[in-house]
């Protein structure tokens, strides 16, 4: 049975970004507030302003206004982009190199730091050291079986640790000392600062991509066999029921109360509070899907879409609307502290 959880509202035509030059594809993104980054495989960061519009129907629509865009003067793809607000820092992944650019002209910081050696890399949104003008940064070493922690200030960086692991990482996510790690054959739970692991379940990584998503404190995300979405704490057990994904799954994003997933076909939406699949949007060519501070945003080759919430009080609506009592009282219930009181008590 479905629920109209979400609608898909493009944000970026693929005009505004490639106007007729159809080589050129869409590798990565990152959203910070309205500001959204492309990057390109032909080594261009692309910078939009993201303008959202409700019509007085109610209707949102996008309009994205280009900033700038900028060459990184390599002939590879940038593969990935963070960005880190507090510092107003861009840091994009090119060629196995962290550069730091400014988040407003794209332009190199004026030192060079930059971390070498990176295959692929993820912030620490809970990070350990409380300094306010820092990030910590992971990556995934060139070195075989390393991964090393950064801090990443306005200017410079500094390497923190280097731990080794059983096998060869491919995905990662962290929360505080916890790094939750796909390795070629099992995910596991590493304490970078005791050394302590913990495994947590096997995955073949060589049959399909790994996914790693921290969803919360201490709570991670992960893409697990015959197609289930797990959730694992960092003491390595399970809160929550699995949500049956499709087999071949290549991104995950959270939006309580749903997790969305893409594969190769569709967006499926699964309810956190029943386990079960409220909505599927068709979406061929996919292969990004993240969520940034709420907002979901899925992107092909050649255009980003972003996923928009339907308020939850009209999901409730439409689950009585059609006589779906139980449904709706889970998702009021567990939507609780996503609604204001006084429509909440109604």
């Amino acid at each position: 049975m479905s629920v109209k959880a979400f609608k898909l509202v493009s944000a970026v035509e693929r005009e505004m970004l490639m106007g007729d030059k159809n080589y050129i594809n869409i590798e990565c993104i990152e959203c910070c507030g309205k500001n959204l980054y492309i990057g390109t495989n032909d080594c261009f960061i692309y910078h939009f302003l993201l303008d959202e519009k409700v019509s007085t129907a109610g209707k949102i629509t996008f309009a994205a206004t280009k900033q700038l865009h900028k060459y990184l003067g390599l002939k590879k793809p940038v593969s990935e982009l963070k960005a880190a607000s507090a510092l107003m820092r861009l840091l994009v992944l090119c060629d196995n190199t962290i550069t730091l650019v400014n988040m407003i002209n794209l332009e190199p910081v004026p030192t060079g730091a930059r971390i070498k050696g990176a295959v692929t890399f993820t912030l620490n949104e809970n990070p350990v050291s409380g300094d306010p003008f820092c990030v910590e940064v992971c990556i995934i070493s060139v070195k075989r079986r390393t991964i090393q922690m950064f801090m990443v200030f306005e200017d410079r960086v500094q390497i923190v640790k280097e731990v080794f692991t059983p096998e060869q990482p491919c995905a990662v996510a962290v929360d505080g000392y916890y790094l939750c790690l796909a390795l070629t054959t099992q995910y596991i739970i590493l304490n970078y600062n005791t050394g302590v692991s913990q495994d947590l379940f096997p995955y073949c990584s060589d049959e399909k991509r790994p996914i790693v998503k921290r969803i919360g404190r201490q709570e991670f995300l992960l893409a697990g066999p015959g197609g289930l979405g797990m959730f694992a704490t960092v003491d390595g057990i399970s809160q929550r029921a699995p949500v049956h994904w499709s087999e071949n799954v290549i991104g995950a994003a959270l939006c309580f109360p749903y997790v969305v997933a893409l594969d190769d076909e569709f967006i499926t939406v699964h309810s956190m509070l029943d386990q079960q699949q409220k909505q599927t949007l068709p979406f061929k060519e996919g292969h990004i899907l993240q969520d940034f501070e709420g907002k979901v945003i899925v992107a092909t080759n050649k255009g980003v879409y972003i996923l928009v919430p339907l308020p939850l009080e009209k999901q409730i609506q439409d689950l009585l609307a059609s006589h779906r009592v139980e449904e709706a009282l889970v998702l009021a219930k567990g939507a609780r502290r996503n609604i204001p009181k006084e429509k909440f008590q109604v």
